[in-house]
């Protein structure tokens, strides 16, 4: 079992380092991906109100296991026919990287708060739209009556430093955009994020330890 205590500390050390770096008024999304129910209850006990999924069948199963539910943001690569059973759970898609995913949350869930994906480093692994197309994507989305409160990136593999580029590129198209969130930064990079400008970052390890083995 995760001691909410023990999260709490590891939150007051994520919480120091965004204010060395400048942050203020950052939110943190616990990111419990792997771990079990008990991780989102520890996060919640420990006072964070925002927790990040990204596997499906795993959000559904462990937030039917909690009474108090946190506000739920879904952060991974999401086949359409997912969003259904979602609907109900999820407050924020963060990973909206596509239109024909776009209309089916729409549809399931209309004028939900949804956030585009936006790629930062050409990796294979990552997803999300290129940077020239995320204004259009932003458009068509609030044309589908969703409310579209911001932009997401993951940042390349390598030194924290090699994502700056990236996460510069995001804050300037949010900014661009007219848009209010932007959701950039882990465990590794998170102060390069916030000093770009992040306004939200995504937590996992440094609130949690290692990731179980799935």
């Amino acid at each position: 079992m995760i001691d909410p205590a023990d999260v709490a500390d590891r939150l007051g050390v994520v919480s120091e380092r965004m204010a060395a770096a400048g942050g203020v008024d950052v939110r943190v999304v616990a990111v419990t991906k792997a771990f079990g129910a008990d991780a989102i209850a520890a996060a919640v006990a420990a006072g964070i109100s925002d927790v990040g999924e990204s596997y499906a069948q795993e959000c559904l199963a462990k937030l039917g296991a909690l009474h108090d539910l946190p506000r739920v943001h879904f952060i991974g690569g999401l086949q359409r026919n997912k969003v259904r059973k979602l609907a109900e759970v999820v407050d924020v898609w963060q990973s909206v990287d596509r239109l024909d995913l776009g209309l089916e949350i729409a549809t399931r869930a209309p004028g939900a708060a949804v956030m585009v994906q936006v790629d930062l480093s050409g990796e294979a692994t990552k997803r999300g739209c290129r940077p020239d197309e995320a204004g259009d994507l932003v458009g068509r989305l609030r044309d589908e009556g969703l409310d579209v409160v911001g932009l997401m990136g993951i940042g390349p593999l390598g030194e924290p430093e090699v994502a700056r580029p990236g996460f510069r590129i995001l804050r300037r198209l949010v900014d661009r955009l007219d848009l209010a969130e932007c959701s950039m930064g882990m465990s590794g990079d998170l102060e390069v994020a916030v000093e770009e400008g992040s306004t939200i970052v995504r937590i996992g390890t440094d609130l949690f330890g290692p990731r179980p083995s799935r």
